[in-house]
């Protein structure tokens, strides 16, 4: 038996089976590490890409953090270039922060290019470090490029553009500000440096189109939103519109809509303000202002704190940026709106409510309710359903959920105590 298994075909034919699988396993291996290599590897005719990110607004914080990011985003991608779609007033941070985003752009090892655009766009300010970094630099018509010391190159300036002055995209490339004068994103992308177009159509519809890709970025959401609120309208109308309601909410039962809105609105502006250079003495002003005008509030009747409070949101309002100015429109919209809100609209809520005759009201004397929240001496009470600020009397307060029952009414405020079921005498004593 032992003989005829030696002698058996199968026994020479299954390891040479075994051997062929080994050697397409390895070959098949062989393969993949080579499809691997030329996928990692981007070939000679591979077109590349190009990073646009959308630069709006006055540089800041955020701004700065976010062209950083970009940066190091295009490092890691290989991009062809990284281009910033500018549009701003200035710069808010400070000058080593400015330096420091200035010496990272010129360190890049992705060229970093700047097109002030679209059209009715600006570079104003320490905004054109940005410019003067660039490798490239467009501006469309109708944009305008400030000339500032940052610009001015080791020949200074061609033709008659001194600091301090506006130019056009024209003048800006007669001067040597910008390369170009390219009206759209598209058209500056077509002349850059290793961009690679091709050419279709022949005589009047010959033109070139692009083959190397371009990658658009913005800002995230959040990101976004905050460096709105940063901006100079948007603060100080969100800091007056916070003030206001909070005000608003010092006149109603319980915390509303009103309050939670407001305090949103005032930690927006708070935010803003800070990241802003802004006049501490300016917004002294306007909490000055508000006080003023929630006084003559209170006793309905506008009197002498809402000529105060006028007089100190006028100020206020022009003083408070430094070097920064918010337009006429802007400050003439939240003063004369503040104004009448305080001197017209909530004196006459409070006299409406709290003129109410007492006749139509005395139902209530009598009612039990529940506390809304611990009563010591203030809080909130619930009666019939309805809110109310409540006052009670007694040194021992009321507790949240315990019944009470309203003994005085007093306006809007409303003197309760314990209700007589929570106040059963002890057995064998008394209260």
């Amino acid at each position: 038996m032992l003989e005829r298994t030696a002698l058996d075909p199968r026994s020479k034919t299954l390891p040479r089976v075994a051997a062929l699988l080994v050697q397409v396993a390895v070959l098949l291996g062989l393969l993949a590490q080579t499809a691997n290599a030329q996928d990692a590897e981007p070939t000679a005719d591979d077109p590349g890409v190009v990073s646009v990110v959308e630069v709006s607004g006055l540089i800041d914080n955020i701004l700065v953090d976010f062209i950083s990011t970009q940066i190091d985003k295009a490092e890691r991608d290989d991009a062809i270039a990284l281009v910033l779609q500018l549009n701003s007033g200035g710069a808010v941070v400070s000058d080593a922060l400015l330096d420091e985003l200035v010496a990272r752009i010129r360190a890049s090892t992705v060229p970093v290019d700047v097109w002030v655009g679209p059209s009715g766009s600006q570079a104003r300010g320490g905004t054109t470090d940005l410019l003067a970094a660039a490798r490239t630099v467009g501006v469309a018509p109708g944009s305008r490029v400030e000339i500032t010391p940052a610009l001015l190159g080791p020949d200074g300036l061609g033709g008659d553009a001194a600091v301090g002055d506006t130019v056009n995209a024209r003048d800006a490339v007669a001067v040597g500000v910008a390369d170009n004068a390219a009206p759209t994103i598209g058209a500056f992308l077509l002349d850059l440096d290793g961009f690679e177009t091709k050419t279709v159509g022949e005589g009047p519809d010959r033109r070139r189109e692009p083959v190397t890709q371009a990658r658009f970025g913005q800002l995230p959401l959040t990101s976004q939103l905050l460096h709105t609120v940063a901006s100079p309208p948007v603060a100080y109308l969100l800091f007056l519109i916070g003030l206001a309601l909070m005000i608003f909410e010092l006149f109603t039962a319980g915390i509303g809509v009103a309050g939670m809105v407001g305090a949103s609105c005032l930690l927006l502006g708070s935010y803003g303000l800070a990241a802003l250079p802004t006049n501490p003495v300016a917004i002294g002003l306007l909490l000055v202002a508000i006080i003023g005008f929630a006084i003559d509030v209170q006793t309905g009747v506008p009197r002498l704190w809402s000529g105060v409070g006028f007089v100190c949101l006028t100020a206020g309002s022009l003083l408070l940026y430094n070097g920064l100015s918010l337009s006429w429109i802007t400050v003439a919209v939240a003063v004369v709106g503040v104004t009448i809100a305080m001197v017209g609209g909530m004196p006459a809520m409070i006299r409406t409510r709290f003129s109410t005759p007492t006749i139509g009201r005395e139902w209530i004397l009598g009612e039990v309710g529940a506390a809304a929240s611990r009563i010591a001496p203030d809080g909130i009470v619930l009666v019939r359903g309805a809110p109310w600020r409540a006052r009670t009397n007694r040194a021992t307060p009321i507790e949240l959920n315990q019944e009470v029952r309203v003994v005085a009414i007093d306006g809007l405020l409303l003197e309760v105590e314990p209700h007589a079921a929570d106040l059963q005498p002890h057995e064998g004593g008394s209260l």
